[in-house]
């Protein structure tokens, strides 16, 4: 997950913001999911560049510290053979609250897109053009 980001930022020669989305949803409607951007807020966030990484994604910047920390803590575990944060991960409260504020996140950022593109804009970045 951390590497395709990677790969793909040292092969676009610094034209990633003129890329078409790969995203199903995105190309039949115009219009982003949720995910839409992270690829991309990791490319920056890798380049050094965490105002266009939080751009395009807000969750962007977390995605590879939070997989760090997922492999050093896995790591750990299984090395020690102990559980150290499977109640705070295996949470339903939290798995709730992370769910509501992705909801809440992706319902700004369409209102947002929707505001600031017109029917034309939208079906341009759809396969509709």
């Amino acid at each position: 997950m951390l590497a395709i980001p990677y790969f793909i930022m040292l092969t676009s020669h610094g034209h990633i913001e003129s890329e078409q989305s790969l995203c199903p949803l995105k190309m039949l409607t115009g219009f982003p999911c949720p995910g839409c951007g992270i690829t991309k807020a990791i490319i920056f966030f890798y380049e050094g560049d965490l105002l266009k990484s939080f751009y395009y994604h807000v969750l962007g910047p977390l995605v590879p510290i939070a997989s760090v920390f997922a492999i050093v803590v896995l790591s750990t575990e299984l090395a020690t053979q102990k559980n150290y944060f499977s109640s705070i991960l295996y949470s339903k409260k939290l798995a709730y609250t992370l769910a509501v504020l992705f909801g809440l996140y992706h319902a700004i950022r369409l209102v947002i897109f929707i505001s600031t593109h017109n029917v034309q804009q939208i079906l341009t970045e759809s396969i509709w053009q």
